[in-house]
């Protein structure tokens, strides 16, 4: 897909607005965004040692009001909507400084939420000043388009992600460090650089190879960095030019992931074959006596697809349930077909008939 004068897999110079409205209705699969904070910071903070501290002061954080801040947010959420599929999904980052307010707005645009997602820094900025708790996670906010939404889930692939335990909503990730933190001249090249493994598991578990991804707050292009590794396709905005050519050089250093590697195995569910399948093409016949596993209990096949045991009519799991006796039987390995002198499951049938008829 090339949206309007906008090819997949750019980062792109200019203001978020104005790149949005190129990009067709419905075009993207998952949106993440991580806007403005807003941080309304009045004055510099040193450390005990009397070293600054790097905080978020650049002018591109910088609101004049509230009111202001809310009617840029209404406008981005509105184009955001706009562009994102039936089937997609919004991931929106914030601090206590806006993702209320953020939140509030894009209930208000029609954004159905899904969660709120609780990112925990075990490795925060101290609070120097010692006058408030140290801050020490920010909140995402995942969303569909509407409440009626059929997004994407992967939530087997995120539970074997999590050791096969349920993944919850608070996410344990160290701020980003060491060699992942891009750094210019020993200083770190973005203030709010987001670790790759929280991106990671957004579109891992949102979306799927092939997708599009929209940030239209590119920054250092961590998202842009992530699709790529995964196999999806991605368009990314950023206002900041020198941004704006770091996010390009990082990406051109990402090798994406090979095909085979990006299938959700755990996830693959087999086409639905009824038993009568297995009779209507021949692998089973009418007429044929199916066993136990241990030809103590048979039964004959009728062409209606039950079958019939002394007197007793059911389909092949009610009549295992009432010949075994057991509260619930799975028919499919209860009954036996003989095949050469062997008893062979029917479920082994039943793989046969998938193989053959490639389903």
């Amino acid at each position: 897909m090339k949206p309007d004068g906008l090819p997949v897999n750019g980062i792109y110079h200019g203001d978020c607005l104005d790149l949005l409205r190129q990009l067709p209705d419905e075009s993207a699969d998952l949106i993440f965004a991580d806007p403005p904070y807003n941080l309304q910071l009045n004055k510099v903070l040193f450390r005990p040692d009397r070293s600054l501290v790097g905080a978020v002061d650049e002018g591109w954080d910088k609101f004049e009001s509230f009111r202001s801040y809310d009617d840029f947010t209404r406008a981005w959420l509105a184009e955001c909507r706009r562009v994102l599929k039936a089937t997609g999904c919004i991931w929106v980052i914030g601090t206590y400084h806006n993702i209320f307010r953020v939140g509030s707005v894009m209930q208000d645009t029609g954004f159905w939420i899904l969660n709120d997602v609780i990112w925990i820094k075990p490795n925060p900025t101290p609070n120097f000043m010692g006058t408030r708790f140290t801050n020490a996670h920010e909140t995402l906010i995942w969303a569909s388009k509407s409440r009626d939404s059929k997004y994407t889930f992967h939530y087997q692939a995120l539970k074997g992600y999590n050791d096969d335990l349920q993944m919850r909503s608070d996410w344990l990730i160290p701020v980003c460090k060491g060699p992942e933190r891009i750094r210019e001249e020993g200083k770190k090249a973005h203030p709010t650089q987001k670790p790759e493994e929280l991106l990671y598991r957004i579109i891992l578990g949102t979306t799927n190879p092939g997708d599009l991804v929209i940030d239209p707050f590119t920054g250092s292009g961590t998202a842009a960095a992530m699709a790529k590794r995964l196999g999806r396709n991605f368009i990314a905005f950023e206002r900041e030019l020198e941004y704006v050519d770091l996010a390009r050089e990082r990406i051109e250093g990402i090798t994406p992931m090979n095909s085979p590697l990006l299938e959700y195995r755990t996830e693959r569910r087999l086409p639905r074959v009824p038993f009568g399948n297995l009779v209507a093409s021949g692998y089973i016949r009418v007429g044929e006596r199916l066993w136990s596993a241990d030809r103590s209990v048979s039964a004959v096949v009728q062409a209606d697809t039950s079958l019939v045991c002394d007197g007793m009519t059911g389909s092949i799991h009610s009549l295992s349930t009432i010949v075994s006796g057991r509260e619930r039987t799975n028919g499919w390995s209860y009954w036996h077909a003989e095949r050469e002198g062997e008893l062979l499951s029917i479920d082994e049938l039943r793989k046969e008939y998938r193989k053959s008829h490639q389903c």
